[in-house]
């Protein structure tokens, strides 16, 4: 058993150094000047600033981290809220045409995005939404609705429907059963749906090159990527970017982390 365990903590460590690697690479680099031949794995003999500096200015990342604040903000309250509101009559309420939805919600889970780009460029250019945060927004709670949807529910059904009945006994209607008894005992899967949607719309990169296309309406990812074209190829500027647009998302998780993991885990129990 005991031997067991040790091979169990060996191969968490071996996954643990595997994961860290590239955020070495990243810091080492980073920190390196343009003209500094080093080998990428050792680390930087002084700590070159300039690679913050320049990809700062030169890359706009003051507006581009407004355009990630607003949208991921926007579309994480959106997806957090519709989910809930959808969730709580698929869980409650087990009829046909409920079962049909959940069924219909989940199974838009395995459509890849990018099978579907053509159209979806062809619809937000007949809307209005080039290079318009809420087209973007749009996008975001569409393909993120599905899996806050498939945690909602499951964890509703692990709340005792006894708890509704009591209410409703008491007086309570079902729009404020709903927000005062149910939204607050969601706040373990909420974090999680929080993360989640956070991180892909913090992180996204094939919708943004796509519908934001002017400068002013870039995101980290799409201002980032202008640093690598056919005559220009800043390393240690993007790795000092990507440093710096990495470091909220890190900091809310690492806040936030236990709640993710029991919302995750109670989420996913019961469908």
């Amino acid at each position: 058993m005991k031997k067991s365990k040790k091979a169990l903590l060996l191969l968490t460590m071996v996954i643990s150094i595997i994961h860290l690697i590239p955020f070495y690479l990243l810091i080492t680099v980073s920190f390196k000047p343009v003209d500094d031949t080093s080998s990428k794995w050792l680390p930087p003999a002084t700590l070159y600033l300039d690679n913050f500096i320049n990809a700062w200015k030169e890359a706009n990342l003051g507006q581009a981290f407004v355009n990630n604040i607003l949208i991921t903000a926007i579309s994480v309250l959106l997806v957090v809220f519709l989910g809930a509101c959808a969730s709580y009559p698929l869980a409650r309420y087990k009829t046909r045409f409920n079962r049909f939805m959940f069924v219909f919600f989940i199974s838009a889970m395995i459509v890849p995005p990018l099978t579907i780009l053509v159209p979806l460029y062809k619809f937000i250019v007949d809307i209005g939404g080039l290079n318009q945060p809420w087209a973007i927004i749009l996008l975001h709670v569409t393909f993120n609705l599905p899996i806050t949807i498939f945690l909602f529910t499951g964890f509703i059904n692990t709340i005792p429907r006894e708890l509704d009945e009591a209410a409703m006994i008491d007086g309570m209607s079902r729009f404020s059963l709903f927000f005062r008894i149910i939204m607050p005992l969601l706040k373990p899967v909420t974090v999680t749906v929080m993360i989640l949607t956070g991180v892909n719309v913090w992180n996204d990169y094939q919708f943004s090159v796509f519908f934001l296309q002017s400068s002013e309406s870039h995101t980290l990812t799409v201002a980032l990527s202008s640093f690598f074209s056919q005559y220009v190829n800043n390393v240690g500027w993007v790795a000092a970017g990507s440093l710096l647009s990495s470091l909220p998302i890190i900091i809310l998780y690492l806040f936030l982390q236990k709640y993710f993991i029991s919302g995750l885990s109670s989420g996913a129990v019961k469908g």
